[in-house]
């Protein structure tokens, strides 16, 4: 059964974290009191409705307690009905309740009304741009929770030919290949400690934030 997520607040960010959900196959319940935004939305989300979150009686007939996830994406510019729809959902039984903040003090209050996860795209994207902007070799990067990365990273020129035993890079760097994306054929697979590597595969690896300039630097 597909995931049930509901999204409030069709902003940029909402309406993107929308459509990608909705291509990876969730069934997105998309809800924002602008009728042009409503109606964006509407061509690939399960369901786009124009409403008022902040009403109770309106946000409960979406039934979010029975949804997987809800999202309040509402923006800093309506502050209170970000605070008051993420109370509302609490009240209401949603079981993972995700909310945006970008800044402190807005933070600690979703937190206190009921949010179980705060996240902050623009400072979680200024992090990521900045590492590609710092080195060049890494394609992707994606937090796992708050002290892990996994990185996607190219083969420096001193790695090729050799091995991940020779490399011993958990040793020297803190850092573990979780898998190789091979450079001819694209194909990702499981690292063979004895096998050399070639100048076109890719590593994605798993490491600390300090690990990876560590790494670029030091292989």
């Amino acid at each position: 059964m597909a995931n049930q997520i509901l999204i409030i607040g069709l902003g940029q960010f909402g309406l993107s974290l929308s459509r990608t959900l909705a291509e990876r196959g969730a069934e997105v319940l998309a809800v924002d009191q602008d009728r042009k935004r409503v109606d964006e939305a509407a061509n690939f989300v399960t369901e786009a409705i124009a409403m008022d979150a902040t009403d109770e009686t309106e946000l409960a007939r979406l039934n979010p307690g029975q949804r997987d996830v809800a999202v309040c994406a509402i923006g800093d510019e309506s502050r209170e009905a970000s605070i008051m729809c993420t109370a509302l959902l609490r009240q209401m039984g949603t079981p993972r309740i995700i909310a945006r903040a970008n800044d402190p003090m807005l933070r600690r209050i979703l937190q206190l009304v009921g949010a179980h996860e705060i996240i902050n795209p623009e400072f979680e994207f200024g992090k990521k741009f900045a590492n590609r902007i710092l080195y060049s070799q890494i394609f992707a990067d994606t937090a796992l929770g708050t002290d892990l990365q996994l990185t996607e990273i190219c083969i420096q020129p001193s790695m090729a030919g050799k091995t991940l035993i020779e490399l011993q890079l958990p040793k020297k760097f803190g850092v573990i290949v979780a898998a190789i994306r091979r450079g001819k054929t694209g194909r990702v697979e499981l690292p063979i400690p004895d096998e050399p590597l070639s100048r076109d595969d890719k590593l994605l690896i798993v490491c600390g934030e300090n690990a990876l300039p560590k790494l670029v630097k030091g292989v």
